[in-house]
């Protein structure tokens, strides 16, 4: 089921991430998560039933508002299924607030107006914003929670009345979401349309456009899969500012919906910061991951070079397989699916807690952690208390002492006793006190 999408826009002193903040976090299911260190953009899901972007890094510090305010908000409006403008109620409409206005209700998607910071005592009054066209409007306050409720309300009332399903939370699948991830020209299509055609039967197709996702469902060994194929990702200084760094977040987006994400890298260049910067996405949202080298059909490097490389630059993501492919032979094409679903099994392991206690039992004794002169961790049990990542909590004392490469240690352990092949495992420390 595809989610619709809600952004919210505006100028950058509106509060818009308060607000998306307010908006996630009081979810059952929170997503959100920062997209990266060089850029602001955000996205969650919200119960299982619209997906929000909060756009506040859509515009550079050092750029004039006024020199992209165009492509910003047309791709918006165009992308979103719906749109929230967020706008200081403290302060009068000026000509910038006019065109964003203008712009969205050009599209004719559905348009409410969050008057922020209600609030305060400074607030005008709702008649200085009805310049603005905007029939629908509601004051709000990210600070206090005021009628953040009627906005949810709005929201899925709005949605219900586009066609998408808003009573549904989150829709348990049987499809394995995949998503190709990777810089622009690294090949992603052409593997999209190699796997496309690699399945035993086609159950689907899903229109998706340039800017979106585009997608497929297949069947393989029995198993739904949805392809995803996403916009390729530049360095953040070499994106346009509004049509490509929205598609951005689209595939920021799609890394959150996919169970496997296929980090694509060219065989024919050198893996840059940015191939690393998106793996670490891929693991922080707790996905799994499978390294794919491409173009290996123009490749003269040895095999073995190409592996060292890139063992060297991905060392951060040592459990994550690397398949050797190329969409022109359909070498190791299918390889791809395999993979894929045995870190899905992984992703959905749960040990037994006893294994687990032995384990660490077996890991304490072998290597006690280091603490300070009198006083040092203790680590007294361990389980599991999550899936799909796999989430460890273990207990014990002086925890805080714990050194960041015992912690290393535990995983490496933990990984050698079961098999955690291209998904991320994480660990929480507790004191039993």
């Amino acid at each position: 089921m595809k989610l619709p999408v809600v952004a919210i826009i505006g100028q950058t002193n509106a509060g818009k991430s308060s607000l998306f903040n307010r908006l996630v976090r009081k979810s059952q299911a929170i997503v959100a998560r920062e997209a990266g260190t060089t850029r602001d953009n955000v996205v969650g899901k919200v119960e299982g039933q619209y997906i929000l972007i909060d756009t506040a890094g859509l515009k550079d510090a050092e750029d004039d508002f006024e020199a992209h305010i165009q492509d910003q908000i047309d791709d918006a409006v165009n992308s979103a299924d719906m749109i929230l403008i967020a706008m200081d109620a403290t302060k009068y409409p000026n000509h910038d607030d006019k065109l964003i206005a203008k712009k969205a209700l050009k599209s004719g998607k559905p348009v409410i107006l969050l008057l922020n910071k209600s609030d305060l005592g400074e607030a005008l009054p709702e008649t200085e914003f009805y310049s603005l066209g905007i029939q629908d409007r509601l004051r709000v306050s990210a600070t206090t929670g005021l009628n953040l409720n009627d906005l949810r309300g709005k929201i899925l009332y709005e949605l219900k009345n586009l066609g998408f399903d808003t009573h549904k939370t989150e829709e348990k699948s049987d499809a394995l979401k995949i998503a190709l991830i990777g810089r622009p020209n690294v090949g992603k299509s052409s593997l999209f349309n190699s796997l496309a055609q690699k399945q035993q039967a086609v159950v689907a197709n899903l229109a998706g456009t340039t800017r979106d996702v585009n997608r497929t469902e297949l069947k393989y060994k029995g198993q739904t899969i949805e392809l995803l194929d996403t916009a390729g990702l530049r360095k953040p200084g070499k994106r346009e500012v509004g049509i490509e760094k929205f598609s951005a977040l689209r595939s920021l987006a799609a890394i959150e919906e996919a169970d496997v994400c296929c980090l694509l890298v060219d065989a024919t260049e050198p893996h840059s910061k940015l191939d690393q910067s998106l793996a670490g996405e891929i693991v922080k949202a707790g996905k799994g991951i499978i390294l794919v080298i491409t173009k290996t059909d123009l490749e003269h490097k040895d095999s073995d070079e190409i592996l060292d490389n890139l063992e060297y630059d991905f060392n951060f993501v040592p459990f994550a397989p690397v398949v050797m492919t190329s969409s022109v032979t359909g070498k190791n094409v299918t390889k791809i699916f395999e993979l894929a679903q045995q870190i899905d099994r992984a992703r959905h392991a749960e040990l037994k807690t006893s294994d687990l206690n032995k384990l660490l039992m077996d890991a304490v004794n072998s290597h006690p952690p280091a603490g300070l002169k009198n006083t040092h961790p203790k680590l007294r049990y361990m389980v599991q208390t999550d899936t799909c990542p796999p989430w460890f909590v273990v207990y014990g004392s002086n925890l805080s002492l714990l050194h960041w490469s015992y912690k290393r240690y535990l995983e490496r352990h933990l990984r050698e006793a079961f098999d955690f092949t291209g998904t991320p495992i994480f660990f929480s420390f507790r004191n039993r006190d």
